[in-house]
């Protein structure tokens, strides 16, 4: 069975320009990667949820802030491990303070094999992002989302 998340590509407009909301996992795999490494808020979807519910739910987990508003469609991206994920596109309120962001945990093994087990951060770090930086440090899979954002007619 392919997994499926579903998970909000966040957008403002500053002077004229579309800036996206990107998140970096947490944890100590994901520490010291930097391009190629963030994401979209986004997360698995649990069985007989609905796919936006669990975009939205997701986000606001990893964000700490609720998202509402007008959710556009992007479709659904096939991940280089398999994984599909459905996105959809928001505009935000310009204020939203990624410095503020307050992440829930998950917890794991860490060091591997020592028996002690640590918390980390679902997201360690949030930040806003120009289009062109965005292409950078977004997730190869990702990456096709922005076209869908600024192209919506070309959706996969």
């Amino acid at each position: 069975m392919v997994i499926r998340s579903a998970g909000l590509l966040i957008y403002r407009r500053v002077s004229g320009e579309i800036e996206v909301l990107l998140v970096h996992p947490g944890g100590p795999f994901w520490a010291r990667k930097d391009e190629a490494a963030w994401s979209i808020p986004k997360g698995l979807v649990e069985p007989g949820e609905d796919e936006l519910a669990a975009a939205v739910r997701e986000t606001a987990e990893e964000l700490g802030v609720a998202v509402d508003g007008r959710f556009t469609p992007l479709g659904e991206y096939r991940q280089p491990g398999g994984k599909i994920v459905v996105a959809w596109s928001i505009e935000a309120d310009p204020v939203l303070d990624v410095n503020a962001i307050q992440s829930c945990e998950f917890q794991m093994e860490w060091p591997p094999r020592s028996g002690r087990v640590q918390s980390f951060p679902e997201v360690d770090r949030a930040g806003w992002f120009s289009l062109t930086d965005a292409a950078i440090k977004l997730l190869k899979g990702q990456r096709p989302m922005l076209t869908g954002l600024i192209r919506p007619e070309v959706v996969d």
